[in-house]
């Protein structure tokens, strides 16, 4: 097919960092901040470190929009950059940062025309504030779709019953819950530093929590969760037999019911090899591979993923007219969105 008739897309992972957040925020201290330095260009800081060189894109509704006009997207969904999450401090500054992130993403999506949807961050592991702040932005005067979270939050995986409170408001909400690794795969393989924390550590932190929501009893628990995991669910979707099977035969559980669990999750497609897309659809299901791009950290990911679903179609990895609704179709359903006019 050709890439070209791939248009109207809604793209599930890409993030955002206002210059607006300390305006709401008044003791920075080591939480991470964005510093313009020129009109296209800025840090990311964190205390007087950089930590990583950043895209206008980033903080500029205008630019991110042209971005998305060159990429055929009619719709994105933005959410913190994962290092911001406010995993840490006491909970009033956790909540003043998380709260200061979510007004910024909203002032966003405001000023989009309606070409972005937001979602917010919460201060886990401070439940209390978790939810209030989860109930707010979703009532909120510009309301978000939902959270992202880390694929761990600081020392507990996501089947900790103390996290629980939040999966419960989550569901009962109905908010998109996106999970993303939040240290950049640090500490999840034996082996540290690059390129084995992004390309194997990030993949590995996914994977195990993908784990602990189906074989730790959250999704058994919350059905009506909506999850979508970042980076194609990382190394789950390879291991997921072996799991399978460790459950049915030491743990006595009953693997169909472990399927119906896994098929309920989103998964996007930021997986750099269209080959890899076709087990994701045999894994998860064709209706739940949702775009994905990482914008605008990588942006020849963005420019290029209308050629990689495009050429998966053509090659067989995705069947006749998945593409398109890889591209469009997935995200809207899983939004309840109704097409964007441009």
């Amino acid at each position: 097919m050709d890439a070209g008739d791939l248009t109207g897309g809604v793209d599930l992972h890409a993030h955002w960092m206002g210059a607006d957040v300390f305006a709401a925020h008044e003791s920075p201290g080591d939480w991470p901040r964005l510093v313009v330095d020129s009109a296209e260009c800025g840090r990311i800081m964190i205390g007087d470190r950089s930590f990583r060189e950043v895209r206008r894109s980033l903080w500029d509704v205008g630019a991110r929009l042209r971005d998305l006009d060159a990429a055929g997207l009619d719709l994105q969904v933005i959410s913190p950059v994962p290092v911001t999450f406010p995993y840490v401090g006491d909970a009033g500054a956790a909540a003043g940062y998380a709260a200061a992130t979510n007004a910024s993403i909203a002032r966003a999506v405001a000023d989009s025309g309606g070409r972005l949807a937001g979602l917010g961050t919460v201060p886990l592991p401070h439940l209390r504030e978790s939810v209030d702040i989860l109930e707010s932005v979703m009532a909120g005067s510009v309301p978000l779709v939902g959270v992202e979270i880390g694929a761990r939050i600081g020392n507990l995986e996501l089947d900790d019953p103390r996290l629980l409170p939040f999966f419960e408001a989550a569901e009962a909400l109905d908010a998109v819950v996106f999970v993303h690794p939040s240290d950049g795969g640090a500490g999840a393989v034996r082996r540290s530093g690059q390129p084995y924390d992004f390309g194997l550590g990030m993949h590995t932190d996914t994977a195990l929590a993908a784990g602990a929501l189906v074989f730790g009893g959250v999704l058994e628990r919350f059905p009506g969760l909506r999850v979508v995991l970042a980076h194609g669910c990382g190394g789950f979707a390879w291991s997921y037999p072996r799991l399978r099977l460790g459950a049915e035969l030491l743990q006595g559980r009953d693997p169909a019911e472990i399927d119906e669990r896994v098929r309920s999750l989103y998964v996007d497609t930021l997986v750099l090899d269209a080959e890899h897309l076709r087990l994701l659809v045999h894994r998860f299901g064709a209706a739940r591979l949702v775009l994905g791009t990482d914008h605008p950290f990588f942006p020849d990911q963005t420019a290029g993923v209308r050629d990689l679903l495009a050429g998966a179609e053509d090659d067989g990895v995705l069947a006749a007219g998945a593409a398109r609704q890889v591209f469009r179709g997935n995200g809207l359903d899983l939004l309840r969105r109704s097409p964007v006019s441009t």
